[in-house]
C-alpha cells in the first residue's frame, strides 16, 4: 500500500514537471529568435517623475541621484523625487544636496516599499504645478543608464503603458553570493523575460528599473503593498488585459547582498510576497485562462506555481543524483514512469550546461565567472530551505531592509 502510494506521487510530481518544465523551455526557445522592432505609433517626449524609494541609505542614495541627473534625455521633461521613508539617517538631506526632491515619510505601521510608493504616488498626482506623463521607480541602491528614458519613451512611443527595464548587477564580482545572482538574473533576462517579449506575452515588472503611465495608475490604482509589490502590480494589470512591455537596452544596476544569511532574508521575503500573491491571483487568472482563452493570463499562472516546479525540480534532480550514484537506495521511483531513467540523466547534464550556455551567448563566460559556477549550484539549492521557511512564514507581513553600502558610480559599471 505505502509503495502504491510513493509510485502514485512520484507519477503526478513527475508528471507537473515534465508538463511545465517543457512549457518553460519551450517559451525560453523563443528569446533566441530575432523579434523586429516595434512600430512607433506615436512621436512624443515624455514628461517624466523619477522616484527613488529609500530607507537609512544615506551611503548610496547620491549615487542613484547622480546618474538620474545625469541622464541622456530634456532635463525639462523629467523631475528626480527620493521617498525619504521612515529615515533615521541623512537620506533627505544628502538627496537634497545632489538635485533631488526628497519627500519625508513617517508610517510606522504601514511599513515597506509598496506603501512608500503608493503615498508619493497621491502626492504626485495632487501637485497642481507639476503634470507628469509617466513615473519610473527604482531602489535606492541603484544606478541607471543614461540612456535609460530615452528607451523607456519609445516603448511608450509603441503604445505600452508599462515597461520594465534590464535589472542588471552593480556588484557581480564582490562575492559568491553577488555573483550567483548575476549569474541568475543574467538568464532570467534572455530566458524568461526576452521570451516572453518576442512571443507577445506579459513582461514581469521587476521591483525596480520599470515605468507606468500615470493614467495607468490613476485608472487601476496601486494597491500593490505585500511583500512582492512588483509581482502583485503586474498580476493585476494582467487581470485587466494590460501587458507590460521590456527594453533590454534601458538598464539599470541593482546591488545585491555580499552574504548568504543576508540573501536568505532577502530571498525569503520575495518567496513570502510570490506566496501571497499566487493564493489571491492564481485562480483568477485560471479562470480568465479558460473562459477567455487567455494564453497571456495562464502564462502568468504558470509563473506563480514557479516555486512549486523549482522546488520539485531540485528534488527530483538531487534524488535523481543520488540513485545514480548509490542505485541501491531506492529512495525515488522514477522509472516507475514511462520515462527512462536516461532522459532524467541528459535532463541533469543539460540543465548543468544551460547556465554556461546563456553566459557564452550573452558574452557574460569569464573566467572569474566560470569559477563561480559551483557555488551558484549550491545558491540554487538554497531554494528548497527558502521556499519551505517562505511558505511557513507566508502570513507574515513584516518588512525586511536590505543594508547596502556599495559606493560605484556609473561610469565604473562600463
Amino acid at each position: 500500500m505505502v509503495k502504491s502510494i510513493i509510485y502514485a506521487l512520484s507519477v503526478l510530481v513527475q508528471l507537473f514537471i515534465i508538463v511545465l518544465g517543457m512549457y518553460y523551455v519551450l517559451v525560453a526557445l523563443f528569446s533566441f529568435i530575432k523579434k523586429p522592432e516595434g512600430k512607433t505609433i506615436i512621436k512624443k517626449m515624455h514628461k517624466f517623475a523619477l522616484i527613488v524609494a529609500a530607507h537609512n541609505e544615506e551611503k548610496v542614495i547620491a549615487g542613484i541621484v547622480d546618474s538620474l541627473q545625469n541622464l541622456q534625455y530634456d532635463k525639462e521633461n523629467y523631475d528626480v523625487y527620493v521617498i525619504a521613508d521612515n529615515c533615521t539617517d541623512d537620506t533627505a538631506k544628502i538627496a537634497r544636496e545632489h538635485g533631488a526632491i526628497a519627500c519625508e515619510r513617517t508610517n510606522t505601521e504601514k511599513r515597506g516599499k509598496g506603501y512608500a510608493l503608493e503615498w508619493m504616488f497621491e502626492k504626485i498626482f495632487a501637485m497642481e504645478d507639476k503634470e507628469y506623463d509617466a513615473i519610473c521607480v527604482f531602489d535606492a541602491d541603484n544606478l541607471v543608464a543614461p540612456q535609460f528614458l530615452t528607451e523607456i519613451n519609445e516603448k511608450f512611443n509603441q503604445g505600452f503603458r508599462a515597461v520594465q527595464g534590464y535589472v542588471d548587477v552593480k556588484n557581480p564580482n564582490d562575492s559568491w553570493i553577488t555573483a550567483s545572482y548575476a549569474i541568475t538574473f543574467w538568464c532570467i533576462n534572455k530566458l524568461f523575460q526576452t521570451a516572453r517579449s518576442n512571443l507577445g506575452l506579459s513582461n514581469q515588472i521587476n521591483g525596480t528599473g520599470f515605468a507606468l503611465k500615470c493614467d495607468l495608475i490613476k485608472e487601476n490604482g496601486w494597491g500593490a503593498t505585500c511583500l512582492a509589490e512588483d509581482m502583485e502590480f503586474t498580476m493585476k494589470l494582467v487581470s485587466n488585459d494590460i501587458k507590460v512591455g521590456w527594453a533590454p537596452n534601458a538598464v539599470v544596476y541593482d546591488e545585491k547582498p555580499l552574504t548568504l544569511s543576508q540573501s536568505f532574508k532577502q530571498r525569503t521575503r520575495w518567496m513570502q510576497g510570490h506566496v501571497d500573491v499566487a493564493s489571491r491571483f492564481l485562480i483568477p487568472l485560471l479562470k480568465k485562462t479558460v473562459k477567455e482563452k487567455n494564453i497571456v493570463a495562464f502564462d502568468c499562472a504558470v509563473y506563480l506555481v514557479q516555486p512549486v516546479l523549482l522546488i520539485l525540480t531540485l528534488l527530483t534532480t538531487l534524488i535523481s543524483f543520488v540513485q545514480l550514484f548509490f542505485p541501491q537506495v531506492a529512495t525515488w521511483c522514477l522509472s516507475y514512469l514511462a520515462v527512462p531513467t536516461y532522459v532524467w540523466n541528459v535532463t541533469m547534464i543539460v540543465q548543468l550546461v544551460a547556465t554556461p550556455f546563456v553566459l557564452f551567448i550573452e558574452n557574460r563566460l569569464t573566467k572569474k565567472m566560470l569559477t563561480y559556477y559551483l557555488p551558484y549550484l549550491l545558491f540554487t539549492y538554497t531554494w528548497l530551505p527558502i521556499a519551505v521557511v517562505g511558505f511557513a512564514k507566508r502570513k507574515n507581513k513584516e518588512w525586511f531592509h536590505t543594508q547596502h553600502t556599495r559606493k560605484i558610480a556609473i561610469d565604473e559599471m562600463k
